[in-house]
This record gives structure tokens, sequence and C-alpha cells, in this order.
């Protein structure tokens, strides 16, 4: 199983989107997650690192600008989305990634605070 550490410019990423009020509270993420197409679009017009900032996890062990290298993607490449981060929760609990996910459970936290 691969093994993942919390990428701290994701984290800020995604904190600096919920309070700058760039979030999306009621969503269905399997229908609104960017697909492979999506993905490879925003890498091409914005580069690896804006990419990079949309995930939570780094995949320990893959290399640098490769999609493997991220996980636990937060958003639709323009906000951030609140199922995103229930699902980062939740697949980051089930595969037992800690770190993952408390940083998503946190984000979710202030999400919840920030839209109340």
């Amino acid at each position: 199983m691969a093994k993942y550490s919390v990428n701290p410019d994701g984290v800020a990423q995604i904190k600096a989107l919920i309070d700058k009020h760039q979030y999306v509270l009621d969503s269905d993420w399997g229908e609104v997650q960017p697909d492979a197409e999506a993905q490879n679009a925003y890498l091409e017009r914005n580069g690896w690192p804006r990419y990079a900032s949309w995930h939570l996890g780094l995949t320990e062990g893959a290399s640098e600008e490769t999609k493997a290298r991220y996980a636990f993607v937060a958003g639709d490449f323009r906000r951030v989305h609140r199922t995103a981060l229930i699902a980062c929760v939740y697949r980051a609990s089930e595969w037992r990634h800690k770190d993952v996910e408390l940083a998503a459970h946190d984000l979710l936290q202030h999400l919840d605070r920030v839209s109340s």
C-alpha cells in the first residue's frame, strides 16, 4: 500500500481558498471531481506547482512532477468542495493515513466555521 505525507502547500492553498470564500458547500463530489482530461488541461495551463497545491497528500517515493505524486484532491481547480474534504477524511481514515486524515479534518472544520 502506498504511503502518504501531508502536502503543506496543499493545506495552505485550501485554507487560503476557504478564507476567501472560494468553496462549494453542497455538491456530488463523484460527479464534479476533476477527471483525467480536466487534470491534464489544468496542468497544461498552470504547471505542476499549482496542480500540486490542490492536493492534501504526497505519495512517498513517487517522482516529482507526476500525477502519481499527488493524492487527496480537495477541489475542482477553482473552488474547494466540502464533499471533497469529506472524501479525503474518509479515504485517509479508511487506509490509515492519519496525518492526511487529520489535515483534511482540520480543513473541514475550518470550512464549517468560516461558512456558518
